[in-house]
């Protein structure tokens, strides 16, 4: 299945990573898989703003506050952990459990 056309390229990397790896075709699954990537390109966007902005801004009166890109980056993290938790999908082991120990 390809990936919605209106994901941008960060959204569409981690729903053809995902979808291909865990072999997703459902339609539940599908729908929390397109708002795992609909969070991601949300993600990228508050990125490349912070990135080109700052954390913090300064309001009219030179107080220091946090950028609204920031409130944008933490909600689009939130709905991204939280589709990911839903997915409930197995993650492998990073390691080989090692050799089997002696029988007596």
């Amino acid at each position: 299945m390809k990936p919605p056309k209106y994901l941008k390229r960060p959204g569409r990397q981690l729903f053809r990573r995902i979808q291909a790896e865990y072999g997703i075709t459902d339609a539940g699954g599908i729908a929390l898989l397109v708002r795992a990537a609909e969070c991601q390109d949300r993600l990228a966007a508050a990125w490349k703003i912070i990135d080109e902005e700052g954390e913090v801004t300064r309001d009219r009166y030179g107080n220091s506050r946090l950028h609204p890109a920031m409130a944008l980056e933490k909600d689009a993290r939130a709905g991204f952990l939280q589709a990911m938790k839903q997915l409930n999908l197995d993650v492998e082991p990073l390691k080989s459990p090692g050799r089997q120990g002696k029988k007596f």
